[in-house]
């Protein structure tokens, strides 16, 4: 790609960023809520009290959103979707980030949310991967999907915020779709599954 069109395509971010955040003022004069999410996560990070860091530099406390970060302002923080993937942070999560005097983003959970598990299948809408368990969609971040080297089909086991509705969903294991059709024709055939995700038909003994 050319730096021109990369250009290009950083002026676009730019300018939907710009109008996303103008409908959002609008909404806000309008109702006095854009984003009831959004107005949950800032208003659980202000009952939190900044704690002292050992790392010189800002402290900011906030409630990851499943994206990012919250603080009591409203104010969003970018988290490496590595990091969250790999910590399993879930909706709701009390986190610290310490911003150094080299302008070093380090992040801290410090809060974590009531858990609890769901299982559903991954799917793909509108060009994402999410996640449908009990008749709900939630969203993961692309990074947990190739961390865990999921494909559209496999069984995940996620992690929600026990109290409250979630959007997004935080991925806690993977069942490859071939051993969970495996797993279920063995259930069903009464045959048993080999470590290698092969099925050993089911043999009857003869009455003697």
């Amino acid at each position: 790609m050319s730096d021109d069109n990369l250009l290009q395509v950083q002026e676009l971010i730019e300018s939907a960023e710009s109008a996303l955040k103008t409908a959002q003022n609008l909404m806000r004069s309008m109702t006095g809520i854009s984003d009831t999410n959004h107005e949950r996560n800032t208003i659980r990070a202000s009952g939190m009290s900044t704690a002292a860091s050992s790392i010189s530099g800002k402290v900011v406390e906030g409630v990851f959103d499943g994206q990012n970060m919250v603080d009591a302002n409203g104010e969003t923080y970018p988290v490496p979707a590595n990091y969250a993937s790999k910590s399993k942070l879930v909706e709701g999560d009390g986190m610290k980030l310490t911003i150094t005097d080299e302008g070093k983003f380090i992040y801290k959970q410090i809060s974590p949310i009531d858990r609890k598990t769901a299982v559903g299948v991954l799917i793909q809408e509108d060009g994402q991967y999410k996640i449908l368990a009990d008749g709900k969609v939630y969203r993961v971040l692309l990074a947990s999907v190739t961390f865990y080297r999921a494909e559209v089909g496999d069984q995940i086991t996620i992690l929600l915020p026990t109290e409250g509705e979630a959007e997004w969903g935080a991925i806690e294991a993977v069942i490859p779709r071939h051993l969970a059709e495996a797993a279920a024709k063995a259930a069903v055939d009464g045959g048993a599954v080999e470590e290698d995700g092969e099925m050993s038909p089911a043999v009857e003994e003869e009455e003697k």
